[in-house]
């Protein structure tokens, strides 16, 4: 299945030996971890990478996907929130922030006065293409992997659908 893709070794007396050889050759030992520790390891550093650059911009990595669900045209604080998958009220204070800072406006739904509107400003559009192209580039976040970045997005993406599926109880 999916990790065994992402894995070369395909049993655990493989992974068992993997970890032994590492060790007799004075490596750091990653070759034998678990995939699962693996990408574990790499998300944390590619997050923290991230934040490092999100705070260049004076952003948290919420408000950036609060700008990425807004690039495509505006959407609702319910939208947003679904799409980011944080509760309405994480959705408000950081839409607030991105609304203070410039980034976002807000505008009352003229059918319903109780809905409102966000919509990036061109600050906030300026803000989030200088994201995408310093993901693309810097070689401190996903860029460093160079052309494997689409098979390592379409690895993860499975990963991810995979894991959605079995906590709804999809088989």
């Amino acid at each position: 299945m999916m990790f065994s893709r992402l894995n070369n070794c395909k049993s655990v007396e493989c992974d068992v030996e993997n970890r032994q050889d590492a060790v007799n050759n004075g490596n750091d030992g990653m070759d034998g971890w678990p995939t699962g520790r693996l990408l574990s390891a790499a998300a944390r550093m590619v997050e923290h990478a991230w934040e490092a650059v999100l705070r260049e911009y004076d952003i948290s990595s919420a408000g950036l996907v609060v700008l990425h669900v807004v690039s495509t045209g505006p959407a609702t604080q319910r939208e947003i929130a679904k799409k980011a998958r944080v509760t309405d009220q994480t959705a408000s204070r950081t839409i607030e922030r991105l609304e203070r800072m410039g980034y976002v406006r807000r505008q009352v739904d003229p059918d319903d006065e109780r809905r409102k509107h966000v919509s990036s400003t061109p600050a906030g559009t300026e803000v989030y293409h200088a994201l995408l192209e310093r993901e693309r580039t810097d070689p401190a976040l996903i860029a460093s992997i160079g052309e494997a970045e689409p098979e390592l997005r379409r690895l993860l993406l499975e990963l991810i659908r995979a894991q959605q599926d079995r906590s709804s109880g999809s088989p």
